[in-house]
Protein backbone atom coordinates (compact mmCIF):
# COMPACT_ATOMS: atom_id res chain seq x y z
CA UNK A 1 0.00 0.00 0.00
CA UNK A 2 1.35 3.42 -0.99
CA UNK A 3 0.68 6.32 1.37
CA UNK A 4 2.53 9.04 -0.54
CA UNK A 5 1.76 11.14 -3.57
CA UNK A 6 2.11 9.86 -7.11
CA UNK A 7 4.77 11.31 -9.38
CA UNK A 8 2.07 13.26 -11.19
CA UNK A 9 0.76 14.77 -7.96
CA UNK A 10 4.26 15.72 -6.82
CA UNK A 11 4.88 17.36 -10.19
CA UNK A 12 1.55 19.20 -9.94
CA UNK A 13 2.54 20.76 -6.63
CA UNK A 14 6.04 21.61 -7.81
CA UNK A 15 4.66 23.26 -10.94
CA UNK A 16 2.07 25.28 -9.04
CA UNK A 17 4.57 26.24 -6.35
CA UNK A 18 6.97 27.59 -8.97
CA UNK A 19 4.08 29.38 -10.67
CA UNK A 20 2.91 31.13 -7.49
CA UNK A 21 6.46 32.15 -6.53
CA UNK A 22 7.06 33.62 -9.97
CA UNK A 23 3.71 35.35 -10.37
CA UNK A 24 3.17 36.57 -6.80
CA UNK A 25 6.51 37.61 -5.23
CA UNK A 26 6.37 39.26 -1.79
CA UNK A 27 6.22 42.86 -3.02
CA UNK A 28 3.42 42.14 -5.48
CA UNK A 29 1.50 40.29 -2.77
CA UNK A 30 1.98 43.29 -0.49
CA UNK A 31 0.67 45.63 -3.20
CA UNK A 32 -2.44 43.50 -3.68
CA UNK A 33 -3.01 43.28 0.08
CA UNK A 34 -2.69 47.04 0.49
CA UNK A 35 -5.00 47.61 -2.47
CA UNK A 36 -7.58 45.29 -0.91
CA UNK A 37 -9.58 44.04 -3.89
CA UNK A 38 -8.68 40.40 -3.28
CA UNK A 39 -8.16 39.90 -7.00
CA UNK A 40 -5.19 40.12 -9.35
CA UNK A 41 -6.17 40.06 -13.02
CA UNK A 42 -2.69 39.15 -14.23
CA UNK A 43 -2.40 36.27 -11.77
CA UNK A 44 -5.83 34.97 -12.76
CA UNK A 45 -4.97 35.00 -16.45
CA UNK A 46 -1.57 33.41 -15.84
CA UNK A 47 -3.25 30.68 -13.76
CA UNK A 48 -5.18 29.63 -16.86
CA UNK A 49 -1.87 28.69 -18.42
CA UNK A 50 -1.20 26.07 -15.73
CA UNK A 51 -4.81 24.88 -15.74
CA UNK A 52 -5.54 25.95 -12.17
CA UNK A 53 -9.16 26.98 -12.77
CA UNK A 54 -10.08 23.70 -14.44
CA UNK A 55 -8.25 21.10 -12.36
CA UNK A 56 -11.39 19.24 -11.26
CA UNK A 57 -13.56 20.03 -14.30
CA UNK A 58 -14.01 17.04 -16.67
CA UNK A 59 -11.76 16.90 -19.71
CA UNK A 60 -14.67 17.03 -22.17
CA UNK A 61 -15.39 20.55 -20.94
CA UNK A 62 -11.81 21.77 -21.13
CA UNK A 63 -10.61 20.84 -17.65
CA UNK A 64 -8.04 18.37 -16.37
CA UNK A 65 -10.54 15.92 -14.86
CA UNK A 66 -8.52 15.43 -11.67
CA UNK A 67 -9.80 14.29 -8.27
CA UNK A 68 -10.40 16.20 -5.07
CA UNK A 69 -7.03 15.17 -3.65
CA UNK A 70 -5.30 16.91 -6.56
CA UNK A 71 -7.40 20.01 -5.98
CA UNK A 72 -6.52 19.95 -2.26
CA UNK A 73 -2.82 19.77 -3.16
CA UNK A 74 -3.30 22.86 -5.31
CA UNK A 75 -5.04 24.70 -2.48
CA UNK A 76 -2.15 23.86 -0.17
CA UNK A 77 0.12 25.75 -2.57
CA UNK A 78 -2.35 28.66 -2.81
CA UNK A 79 -2.35 28.94 0.97
CA UNK A 80 1.42 28.74 1.09
CA UNK A 81 1.67 31.65 -1.33
CA UNK A 82 -1.35 33.58 0.01
CA UNK A 83 -2.41 33.80 -3.63
CA UNK A 84 -5.17 36.40 -4.05
CA UNK A 85 -8.25 35.48 -6.01
CA UNK A 86 -11.64 33.73 -5.91
CA UNK A 87 -10.17 30.26 -6.37
CA UNK A 88 -12.38 28.67 -3.68
CA UNK A 89 -15.71 29.94 -4.98
CA UNK A 90 -14.67 29.25 -8.55
CA UNK A 91 -13.72 25.65 -7.74
CA UNK A 92 -16.87 25.00 -5.72
CA UNK A 93 -19.09 26.33 -8.50
CA UNK A 94 -17.38 24.11 -11.05
CA UNK A 95 -17.71 21.15 -8.71
CA UNK A 96 -21.42 21.74 -8.12
CA UNK A 97 -22.20 22.01 -11.83
CA UNK A 98 -20.05 18.98 -12.63
CA UNK A 99 -21.87 16.81 -10.09
CA UNK A 100 -25.41 17.89 -10.98
CA UNK A 101 -27.44 16.02 -13.61
CA UNK A 102 -28.12 18.91 -15.98
CA UNK A 103 -26.15 18.39 -19.20
CA UNK A 104 -27.30 21.74 -20.59
CA UNK A 105 -25.90 23.63 -17.59
CA UNK A 106 -22.61 21.79 -17.95
CA UNK A 107 -22.33 22.75 -21.61
CA UNK A 108 -23.23 26.34 -20.80
CA UNK A 109 -20.89 27.02 -17.90
CA UNK A 110 -18.08 24.49 -17.50
CA UNK A 111 -15.96 25.46 -20.54
CA UNK A 112 -15.93 29.11 -19.44
CA UNK A 113 -15.11 28.15 -15.87
CA UNK A 114 -12.28 25.88 -17.02
CA UNK A 115 -10.60 28.56 -19.12
CA UNK A 116 -11.18 31.35 -16.62
CA UNK A 117 -13.37 33.47 -18.90
CA UNK A 118 -16.22 33.05 -16.42
CA UNK A 119 -15.25 33.96 -12.84
CA UNK A 120 -17.43 32.35 -10.19
CA UNK A 121 -18.07 33.17 -6.56
CA UNK A 122 -19.95 31.46 -3.76
CA UNK A 123 -22.55 32.52 -1.20
CA UNK A 124 -23.40 29.73 1.21
CA UNK A 125 -24.43 29.78 4.86
CA UNK A 126 -21.09 31.24 5.88
CA UNK A 127 -22.35 33.53 8.63
CA UNK A 128 -21.53 32.39 12.17
CA UNK A 129 -22.15 28.70 12.70
CA UNK A 130 -24.92 28.46 10.10
CA UNK A 131 -23.00 26.46 7.53
CA UNK A 132 -25.04 23.32 6.84
CA UNK A 133 -27.54 23.24 3.94
CA UNK A 134 -30.53 23.10 6.25
CA UNK A 135 -29.53 26.57 7.50
CA UNK A 136 -29.37 28.17 4.04
CA UNK A 137 -31.54 31.27 4.24
CA UNK A 138 -31.90 32.80 0.77
CA UNK A 139 -35.53 32.42 -0.26
CA UNK A 140 -36.53 31.10 -3.68
CA UNK A 141 -39.98 31.55 -5.20
CA UNK A 142 -40.94 30.99 -8.84
CA UNK A 143 -37.33 30.90 -9.98
CA UNK A 144 -36.29 34.09 -8.20
CA UNK A 145 -34.14 34.50 -5.08
CA UNK A 146 -34.50 37.09 -2.34
CA UNK A 147 -32.46 37.76 0.78
CA UNK A 148 -29.04 38.79 2.04
CA UNK A 149 -26.06 36.48 2.36
CA UNK A 150 -23.26 37.93 4.43
CA UNK A 151 -19.59 37.03 3.92
CA UNK A 152 -20.11 35.80 0.38
CA UNK A 153 -16.95 35.28 -1.67
CA UNK A 154 -17.91 37.63 -4.49
CA UNK A 155 -16.50 40.84 -5.92
CA UNK A 156 -16.67 43.21 -8.85
CA UNK A 157 -14.96 40.60 -11.04
CA UNK A 158 -17.60 37.91 -10.33
CA UNK A 159 -19.76 36.73 -13.22
CA UNK A 160 -21.58 33.76 -11.69
CA UNK A 161 -22.52 33.01 -8.08
CA UNK A 162 -23.27 29.64 -6.50
CA UNK A 163 -25.84 30.34 -3.78
CA UNK A 164 -27.38 28.31 -0.98
CA UNK A 165 -31.17 28.44 -1.05
CA UNK A 166 -33.83 27.59 1.52
CA UNK A 167 -34.61 23.91 1.67
CA UNK A 168 -30.94 23.01 1.43
CA UNK A 169 -30.66 23.55 -2.32
CA UNK A 170 -28.04 25.16 -4.54
CA UNK A 171 -28.64 27.65 -7.33
CA UNK A 172 -26.77 29.75 -9.89
CA UNK A 173 -27.21 33.51 -10.20
CA UNK A 174 -25.84 35.93 -12.77
CA UNK A 175 -23.82 38.34 -10.63
CA UNK A 176 -24.40 41.11 -13.16
CA UNK A 177 -28.11 40.45 -13.58
CA UNK A 178 -31.25 42.14 -12.27
CA UNK A 179 -31.90 42.17 -8.55
CA UNK A 180 -28.26 41.65 -7.53
CA UNK A 181 -26.30 44.09 -5.38
CA UNK A 182 -22.83 43.47 -3.93
CA UNK A 183 -21.56 45.43 -0.91
CA UNK A 184 -17.84 44.74 -0.34
CA UNK A 185 -16.56 43.99 3.17
CA UNK A 186 -13.03 45.01 4.21
CA UNK A 187 -12.24 41.72 5.93
CA UNK A 188 -8.98 40.93 7.75
CA UNK A 189 -7.79 38.63 4.94
CA UNK A 190 -7.46 40.93 1.95
CA UNK A 191 -6.32 38.16 -0.40
CA UNK A 192 -9.94 37.02 -0.75
CA UNK A 193 -12.74 39.50 -1.29
CA UNK A 194 -15.86 39.09 0.83
CA UNK A 195 -19.12 40.97 0.45
CA UNK A 196 -22.73 41.11 1.50
CA UNK A 197 -24.78 39.74 -1.39
CA UNK A 198 -28.20 41.40 -1.63
CA UNK A 199 -30.80 39.68 -3.80
CA UNK A 200 -34.20 41.09 -4.67
CA UNK A 201 -36.11 38.64 -6.86
CA UNK A 202 -32.93 37.81 -8.76
CA UNK A 203 -33.38 35.08 -11.42
CA UNK A 204 -31.89 31.80 -10.16
CA UNK A 205 -31.30 28.42 -11.77
CA UNK A 206 -31.82 25.55 -9.33
CA UNK A 207 -29.23 22.76 -9.49
CA UNK A 208 -30.49 19.21 -9.40
CA UNK A 209 -29.25 17.10 -6.52
CA UNK A 210 -30.95 18.91 -3.66
CA UNK A 211 -29.53 18.57 -0.17
CA UNK A 212 -27.16 15.75 -1.10
CA UNK A 213 -25.31 17.93 -3.61
CA UNK A 214 -25.30 20.88 -1.21
CA UNK A 215 -23.72 18.76 1.53
CA UNK A 216 -21.04 17.55 -0.88
CA UNK A 217 -20.21 21.14 -1.80
CA UNK A 218 -20.06 22.22 1.84
CA UNK A 219 -17.79 19.29 2.69
CA UNK A 220 -15.58 20.11 -0.29
CA UNK A 221 -15.34 23.70 0.91
CA UNK A 222 -14.35 22.57 4.39
CA UNK A 223 -11.53 20.35 3.23
CA UNK A 224 -10.23 22.91 0.72
CA UNK A 225 -10.17 25.57 3.44
CA UNK A 226 -8.20 23.12 5.58
CA UNK A 227 -5.74 22.47 2.75
CA UNK A 228 -5.27 26.22 2.32
CA UNK A 229 -4.63 26.64 6.06
CA UNK A 230 -2.15 23.75 6.03
CA UNK A 231 -0.14 25.50 3.33
CA UNK A 232 -0.24 28.78 5.25
CA UNK A 233 0.93 27.01 8.42
CA UNK A 234 4.06 25.61 6.77
CA UNK A 235 4.81 29.00 5.20
CA UNK A 236 4.61 30.57 8.67
CA UNK A 237 7.01 27.97 10.04
CA UNK A 238 9.54 28.55 7.26
CA UNK A 239 9.33 32.33 7.65
CA UNK A 240 9.91 31.99 11.37
CA UNK A 241 12.85 29.60 11.02
CA UNK A 242 14.50 31.97 8.54
CA UNK A 243 13.97 34.92 10.85
CA UNK A 244 15.32 33.10 13.90
CA UNK A 245 18.44 32.11 11.99
CA UNK A 246 19.21 35.74 11.13
CA UNK A 247 17.95 37.65 14.18
CA UNK A 248 20.74 37.94 16.77
CA UNK A 249 20.84 38.57 20.48
CA UNK A 250 24.14 38.67 22.37
CA UNK A 251 25.86 38.14 18.98
CA UNK A 252 24.09 34.79 18.60
CA UNK A 253 21.23 33.83 16.26
CA UNK A 254 18.17 33.32 18.41
CA UNK A 255 17.61 29.97 16.66
CA UNK A 256 20.47 28.69 18.82
CA UNK A 257 18.53 29.33 22.04
CA UNK A 258 16.98 26.20 23.49
CA UNK A 259 13.61 27.78 24.23
CA UNK A 260 13.32 29.02 20.64
CA UNK A 261 14.27 25.57 19.30
CA UNK A 262 11.50 24.05 21.41
CA UNK A 263 8.92 26.49 20.08
CA UNK A 264 9.94 25.88 16.48
CA UNK A 265 9.85 22.12 17.02
CA UNK A 266 6.40 22.37 18.56
CA UNK A 267 5.12 24.34 15.55
CA UNK A 268 6.43 21.69 13.15
CA UNK A 269 5.04 18.89 15.32
CA UNK A 270 1.62 20.57 15.17
CA UNK A 271 1.76 21.01 11.40
CA UNK A 272 3.03 17.74 10.00
CA UNK A 273 0.16 15.49 11.23
CA UNK A 274 -2.24 17.81 9.43
CA UNK A 275 -0.99 16.41 6.13
CA UNK A 276 -2.59 13.01 6.62
CA UNK A 277 -5.89 14.55 7.73
CA UNK A 278 -6.09 16.74 4.61
CA UNK A 279 -5.09 13.98 2.22
CA UNK A 280 -7.50 11.45 3.68
CA UNK A 281 -10.48 13.82 3.72
CA UNK A 282 -9.80 14.70 0.08
CA UNK A 283 -9.40 11.02 -0.80
CA UNK A 284 -12.70 10.22 0.94
CA UNK A 285 -14.53 12.74 -1.25
CA UNK A 286 -14.08 10.56 -4.33
CA UNK A 287 -13.60 7.10 -2.84
CA UNK A 288 -15.27 6.85 0.59
CA UNK A 289 -18.36 9.06 0.47
CA UNK A 290 -19.85 7.49 3.59
CA UNK A 291 -16.94 8.92 5.61
CA UNK A 292 -16.77 12.28 3.88
CA UNK A 293 -18.96 14.45 6.12
CA UNK A 294 -17.22 13.50 9.36
CA UNK A 295 -13.73 13.68 7.84
CA UNK A 296 -14.47 17.09 6.34
CA UNK A 297 -15.59 18.52 9.68
CA UNK A 298 -12.66 16.96 11.54
CA UNK A 299 -10.10 18.36 9.13
CA UNK A 300 -11.77 21.78 9.05
CA UNK A 301 -11.86 22.01 12.83
CA UNK A 302 -8.39 20.71 13.62
CA UNK A 303 -6.23 22.04 10.79
CA UNK A 304 -7.60 25.58 10.71
CA UNK A 305 -7.49 25.82 14.51
CA UNK A 306 -3.88 24.63 14.74
CA UNK A 307 -2.79 26.73 11.76
CA UNK A 308 -4.11 29.84 13.48
CA UNK A 309 -2.18 28.96 16.64
CA UNK A 310 0.98 28.42 14.58
CA UNK A 311 0.43 31.91 13.19
CA UNK A 312 0.19 33.36 16.67
CA UNK A 313 3.38 31.55 17.68
CA UNK A 314 5.11 32.90 14.56
CA UNK A 315 4.15 36.45 15.50
CA UNK A 316 5.50 35.89 19.00
CA UNK A 317 8.85 34.51 17.79
CA UNK A 318 9.26 37.47 15.44
CA UNK A 319 9.11 39.74 18.48
CA UNK A 320 7.91 43.33 18.08
CA UNK A 321 8.28 43.33 14.30
CA UNK A 322 5.83 40.42 14.07
CA UNK A 323 2.95 42.75 14.97
CA UNK A 324 3.69 45.25 12.20
CA UNK A 325 2.09 45.68 8.79
CA UNK A 326 5.54 45.52 7.19
CA UNK A 327 6.17 41.95 8.40
CA UNK A 328 4.94 39.27 5.98
CA UNK A 329 3.72 37.03 8.80
CA UNK A 330 0.34 38.73 8.98
CA UNK A 331 -0.56 37.69 5.42
CA UNK A 332 -0.53 34.03 6.36
CA UNK A 333 -1.92 34.41 9.88
CA UNK A 334 -4.93 36.25 8.47
CA UNK A 335 -5.23 33.60 5.76
CA UNK A 336 -5.46 30.92 8.45
CA UNK A 337 -7.90 33.01 10.50
CA UNK A 338 -10.21 33.30 7.50
CA UNK A 339 -10.01 29.55 6.87
CA UNK A 340 -10.82 28.94 10.53
CA UNK A 341 -13.93 31.11 10.71
CA UNK A 342 -15.47 30.94 7.24
CA UNK A 343 -18.15 28.25 6.89
CA UNK A 344 -18.22 27.39 10.59
CA UNK A 345 -15.65 27.51 13.37
CA UNK A 346 -13.87 24.57 15.07
CA UNK A 347 -16.46 24.21 17.84
CA UNK A 348 -19.33 23.81 15.38
CA UNK A 349 -17.44 21.29 13.26
CA UNK A 350 -16.31 19.26 16.28
CA UNK A 351 -19.94 19.09 17.38
CA UNK A 352 -20.96 17.96 13.90
CA UNK A 353 -18.23 15.30 13.82
CA UNK A 354 -19.38 14.02 17.20
CA UNK A 355 -23.00 13.84 16.05
CA UNK A 356 -22.02 11.97 12.91
CA UNK A 357 -20.05 9.49 15.01
CA UNK A 358 -23.08 8.89 17.24
CA UNK A 359 -21.43 10.26 20.37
Amino acid sequence: MHFGLTEEQTLLQETLRHFVQEEMPPQRLRDRFDEGSGFDEALWRAAVGVGLQGLAIPEEYGGAGLEMLDLALAFEVLGEGAAPGPFLGHSLTGLAITRCDDAELKEKWLPGLANGDVIAGVALGASGEQFLPEAFSLRELDGRATGVQSFAEVGTQTDLVLVGLDGGRLGLIDARGDGVRIEPIDAHDRTRRLADLHLERAPVTILSGGGALAREVVDAACLLLAADAFGAAWKLIRLTVDYCQTREQFSTPIAQFQSVKHQLANMAAEAEPMRGLVWYAAYAFDHRPDELAREASIVKAHVTDRATQIGRDAVSLHGGIGFTWECDVHFFLKRAMHDRSWLGGPEAHRARAADLAGW
